[in-house]
């Protein structure tokens, strides 16, 4: 009877437990796991036997285990969404026959995803490496092996070959690959340098934005170092190096420790959290918003092991002009206050 559900069910999700996954309830991982859902919707697809572990259902307090296979399935197919090949500029920085680094603007979605199914940058990409082995699948993700936001800019690398995809891949989960970030954040800070540690998960309050979390048990493991570059007062320019990549990693580990990202929307960075009531400096504020009308987060440089010559390779990329300008114009600020 089991089996005969099965055949009328779609994957829709599926995931592989780490090696080092502790025990956790299935709603919980999987809440921490897939967009916009709740743990009363996990909850509800396991007890209608929606939930698939090593091909077996489970219940709601099922407790994943290391290396488990996880399936979410349902009465309907997934939606498919299609890769267009779509003749749109991009800075591309470095290419061969494995990989391809490419500076994204601030502003562009990385993969077509539901909402964004055009003007992507791997709808430029497919369109660029037409012919490609891996651009000439269905994956709607073909060759990407990491991500920044949409409003972020800077470095990417993508896989143009199966081979480089596995290597690189392997290098991010190993953490060897060497990326840093230039940020401008509220506030000033005490010391030079830190290092921040917290789970990174999706908030239980809001789906669209990241948390940290004390406990071991939710969210993902999450290491930011950081170092100030230069001092303003009332903000100040950082660089941060990543030692895991979740998602909005910086961003909601600078909200954690009261250092918004400037002009942070979904981290209360687009407010004036530091400086003085006076209108003239709000007004500087508020040019200072139209200046960057977007977080002030850029990946400046990229590090990794070539997956064929085996040689290290390393990319830095000058700072989109949104955020030169906005650190000009506080150096101007600082000098004549």
């Amino acid at each position: 009877m089991e089996q005969e559900k099965d055949n009328e069910l779609y994957e829709h999700y599926k995931f592989v437990a780490d090696k080092g996954q502790k025990y956790l309830r299935i709603d919980k991982f999987l809440t921490n796991r897939i967009e916009n859902t709740s743990r009363n919707k996990i909850h509800d697809a396991a007890v209608a036997g929606n939930i698939i572990v090593n091909k077996k259902q489970v219940k709601p307090s099922y407790k994943v285990k290391p290396l488990d296979v996880i399936q979410v399935m349902l009465e309907y197919p997934p939606r498919k969404i299609e890769l267009l090949k779509e003749n749109i500029p991009i800075n591309i920085v470095y290419e061969d026959q494995d990989v391809i680094v490419v500076n994204k603007e601030a502003g562009m979605v990385v993969h077509p995803s539901y909402g964004h199914y055009s003007g992507t940058l791997v709808n430029a990409l497919a369109y660029h490496l037409k012919g490609s082995e891996l651009f000439e699948s269905d994956d709607i993700r073909p060759g990407l092996i990491h991500r920044i936001d949409k409003n972020t800019s800077g470095l990417l690398v993508i896989a143009k070959t199966e081979h480089a995809k596995t290597n690189i891949s392997k290098q991010f989960f190993d953490r060897t690959t060497k990326r840093k970030y230039l940020a401008m954040v509220w506030g000033n800070f005490d010391e030079e340098e830190g290092t921040i540690t917290g789970n990174v998960g999706r908030s239980l309050k809001n789906r669209k934005v990241m948390s940290v979390f004390p406990e071991a048990d939710y969210g993902k493991h999450a290491v930011t170092h950081y170092k100030v570059i230069e001092r303003f007062g009332y903000i100040s320019l950082i660089e941060c190096r990543l030692e895991t990549g979740r998602t909005h990693q910086i961003r909601v580990h600078m909200k954690h420790i009261k250092h918004p990202i400037f002009n942070d929307v979904e981290y209360g960075g687009n407010i004036i959290l530091k400086g003085t009531t006076f209108t003239k400096y709000k007004q500087f504020i508020n040019n200072c918003f139209k200046i960057l009308p977007r977080h002030a987060l850029h990946a400046k440089s990229l590090g990794f092991i070539h997956p064929t010559t085996g040689k290290q390779i390393d990319f830095d990329s000058e700072l989109p002009n949104d955020m030169a300008t906005l650190i000009d114009k506080w150096r101007n600020y600082i000098k004549y206050r």
